[in-house]
């Protein structure tokens, strides 16, 4: 009550201040906190709809109206420092945004700590393949390589392209290393092929020629066989022989089988082309009637051809023999004269070696030739040596001449290699190397011819035993370690071989399998050093567990890799399928079922991989490629939005009807439209704005219209007609009804001062107003009380004082009330 009266005078008081009929419009409200708190709300959800800074986000993450707001933004922040910044702030005052930050945080941290990780990671392949192309251990080296390249796949998309141009220079120079090595083996394979050729070929013709020479000397062979054997064993020794170094013993072996093979050959043949020939001169010997023409036939006959030695000669031979009169030709076992001339001959041939040799004082050469005579010399009888003697001593003389100058030329690097080797006894090094270098040492001594003073070769021998003693304990231990070795490989097959034989197959596990054979093969390369020779049966042994072991491990992996590849063909089906949002859950589905798929082979599993990867990829590139073509049409719709606000956003009630329509069709127009959510509440705020706008055009109207009803019920040119139909229960009232008090009553309900007059008449109808209101609950809006005030004015039926200048006073109340409306 004190309250309505305080509020009465103060109205009393602006009364005494203002004109008497001059409507005064009510002052606008000031903004409230709620307003203002409202207003910064909206304005900081719009900068984290258009998508802010960095720098803005922390902003509104520590300032943020609401905790939502803060919490986005703090979502949406990546900036490690400002990340810290928003946790200082946050920590103690916003426990979801200091949580919020702090995880992000820690998956930056641990983002960056990935990336050294991979970085780190690269940079160590790309050394370890430059430290490969240049290593000098060949030991699995193409199987290193096939790894490095198969763990730098993985990572290459991180790596620089120095980096990856650097692993692919090394990986180029061990490819070509793999080549060389390759090229080196195949050489070193060919060469012992060679070899085993060589061997057999010369087994081959010693044993034919044994053969030939057993067999009956009346039963010869077939000469074209012979022809043949002859030069197929020509050729292979051709190839043998290519490109490739042969001992000379094999060389002189080789020519001397194959020249008595081709001595019989020739015999054979002549015996053959001489067949009638022979036969009838047997005739005539055995019917001993041989003439002098027969015997000078034979004599011809045995000028062509001298049989080959050592073989026995057909009997018609012998008896051709005895037609002619010529001794008989000694028994192929009494080889003795034979092989007196043969070493006479080779004798002969070595001593022009041994001259040039010593011409051209080649200590070394000279030596082993000079030995070679010695002993053909030696082998000699009492008859061949006589013509070879003389020239022999002179020879023996020169190669005396030439090693006592060797010695003088050669003994100061002799000193130095005995004091190189002394020098290496006394040095702790590793053994293998340290037993290298004295094998240099020693071959170095070789190549300087060995000395004729033996306190040298005695000091050398010395120091060489003495800096091989640290070898030899190790190579002991090697042995033993061999041994060892060999004894966890012979454990190694028998656990193998007991897996194999207790094996259930149909619920064994497979990954556990799969361990068991890569454990066993680690631990036997582990295993290592062996000796070749005692590890030939467990190896054979441990090969042969490993392929029984393979067998069902392969038919696992390939039933596995169909389930695999069926996977592939199912995503892969799934790139063109709709909907997409169906295809892009199938996937994931199929990417549950792929890690359940058992064990399978390495590459065949990446390839599958990779293939179901860019099926996946395409998949989830059809879902961006939408959500791009739907932010673009946001964005398109958003700009035709901005376009209707800019234009539309100085219509007032002054504006034109046809304007406002205009403004409402453009706004409906993009109502389906993929707006952004700004964007709606823009455009909604607007069409609120439109409405209302509408509606206060219509109260106007409805104003004025009552004013002119008023205005003709004060002219009483009013018809009951014209008004409305509910006016009549309105207008309902008992008693008489006064138009000054209307005007009144009006006036307060716009708060429009009442002249002078009316004051004291003015604050009885404020009381009485106050005291109806305190018994009921009912309110009724003051346009409500207007339209009642204005139907009683027109319809009461005793309505008093309806006068000119009371209808004046009420429409200038409807008047302030439009404007404030």
């Amino acid at each position: 009550m004190a309250a309505f009266i305080q509020k009465l005078f103060k109205s009393r008081k602006a009364n005494k201040t203002t004109s008497t009929r001059a409507p005064v419009k009510p002052e606008p409200s000031q903004p409230t906190e709620a307003d203002h708190r409202k207003a910064l709300r909206e304005a900081q959800e719009q900068r984290l709809a258009n998508n802010p800074a960095q720098s803005e986000l922390a902003e509104l993450a520590i300032d943020g109206v609401t905790a939502s707001i803060r919490l986005e933004a703090a979502k949406g922040i990546l900036d490690e420092a400002l990340l810290q910044q928003v946790q200082k702030h946050s920590k103690g005052r916003d426990k979801g945004v200091y949580q919020t930050v702090r995880q992000s945080l820690q998956r930056l941290r641990e983002q960056q700590a990935n990336e050294a990780a991979t970085h780190q990671r690269i940079t160590d392949l790309v050394s370890q393949a430059q430290e490969q192309a240049s290593s000098e251990n060949t030991k699995l080296f193409k199987a290193r390589l096939e790894t490095l390249q198969d763990q730098w796949r993985a990572i290459e998309i991180n790596a620089t392209p120095e980096q990856t141009q650097q692993f692919l220079e090394a990986v180029h120079q061990c490819r070509e290393r793999l080549q060389e090595m390759e090229e080196a083996r195949q050489k070193e394979e060919l060469q012992q092929e060679q070899a085993r050729q060589r061997l057999e070929t010369l087994e081959l013709l010693k044993g034919t020629l044994s053969d030939l020479k057993a067999q009956d000397a009346n039963d010869l062979p077939s000469a074209s066989a012979l022809d043949a054997l002859q030069k197929t064993q020509e050729n292979r020794w051709l190839e043998a022989t290519r490109d490739t170094s042969v001992d000379k013993s094999e060389q002189e072996a080789y020519e001397q089988h194959m020249l008595s093979l081709r001595s019989y050959l020739n015999a054979v043949r002549w015996m053959a082309q001489e067949k009638d020939t022979i036969t009838t001169l047997v005739q005539a010997v055995e019917s001993d009637q041989a003439t002098d023409d027969h015997r000078k036939q034979a004599s011809e006959l045995l000028k062509q051809l001298e049989w080959p030695s050592g073989f026995a000669q057909p009997a018609s031979l012998a008896l051709i023999r005895k037609l002619t009169g010529k001794p008989k030709t000694p028994k192929a076992t009494d080889g003795r004269h034979e092989k007196q001339q043969a070493l006479a001959a080779k004798l002969k041939d070595t001593l022009p070696e041994l001259e040039a040799a010593l011409e051209a004082r080649r200590f070394k050469e000279s030596k082993q030739l000079i030995k070679a005579v010695q002993h053909l010399f030696q082998q000699l009888d009492h008859h061949n040596r006589k013509n070879l003697q003389a020239r022999i001593q002179l020879l023996t003389g020169q190669f005396r001449e030439l090693s006592d100058w060797q010695g003088f030329a050669t003994e100061p690097k002799q000193i130095a290699l005995c004091e190189q080797m002394e020098y290496l006894a006394d040095q702790p090094m590793e053994p293998e190397a340290k037993a290298e270098r004295i094998k240099e040492l020693q071959n170095d001594w070789r190549e300087l011819g060995g000395s004729s003073d033996r306190s040298l070769w005695t000091r050398f021998k010395a120091a060489s035993d003495r800096a091989y003693e640290p070898c030899k304990i190790y190579f002991e231990a090697k042995s033993d370690l061999k041994q060892a070795n060999l004894q966890k490989r012979k454990a190694i097959c028998s656990e193998l071989a007991n897996f194999l034989a207790n094996a259930d197959w149909s619920t064994i596990d497979w990954k556990a399998v799969e361990r068991i054979y890569q454990t066993a093969r680690q631990e036997w390369k582990d295993a290592w050093p062996v000796d070749f020779r005692d590890n030939r049966q467990a190896q054979k042994q441990f090969d042969d567990l490993l392929k029984q072991l393979e067998r069902p491990l392969d038919e696992e992996r390939k039933k596995n890799e169909a389930q695999k590849q069926a996977i592939v063909e199912k995503a892969q089906a799934l790139i063109n399928h709709e909907p997409l949002q169906e295809a892009m859950e199938q996937a994931k589905s199929l990417q549950a079922e792929w890690t359940k798929v058992g064990i399978t082979r390495h590459r065949e599993d990446r390839k599958m991989w990779q293939a179901y990867r860019k099926a996946c990829d395409e998949i989830f590139a059809r879902r961006d490629a939408q959500r791009t073509a739907q932010q673009h049409a946001s964005e398109q719709a958003d700009i035709a939005a901005q376009e209707a606000l800019s234009k539309y956003q100085d219509i007032g009630t002054a504006t034109d009807d046809n304007i406002l329509n205009e403004a409402r069709e453009a706004i409906n127009s993009l109502a389906n439209e993929p707006l952004s959510h700004s964007a709606k509440d823009q455009l909604q705020k607007l069409k609120q704005r439109l409405n209302r706008i509408t509606q206060d055009k219509k109260f106007r109207q409805t104003v004025a219209e009552w004013q002119t009803l008023i205005n003709d019920k004060a002219q009483k040119q009013l018809s009951e007609e014209s008004t409305p139909p509910h006016w009549n229960t309105l207008a309902e009232a008992s008693g008489t009804i006064n138009g000054r008090d209307l005007a009144i009553r009006a006036e307060i309900l716009t708060g429009t001062p009442s002249p002078e007059q009316d004051q004291t008449r003015r604050m009885e109808i404020q009381v009485q107003r106050l005291t109806d209101s305190m018994g009921n609950n009912e309110t009724t809006s003051p346009t409500k009380e207007l339209e009642k005030l204005v139907a009683l004015w027109c319809l009461h039926p005793d309505a008093e004082d309806i006068t000119a200048e009371n209808a004046s006073r009420l429409n200038q109340a409807l008047t302030a009330l439009a404007q404030i409306d």
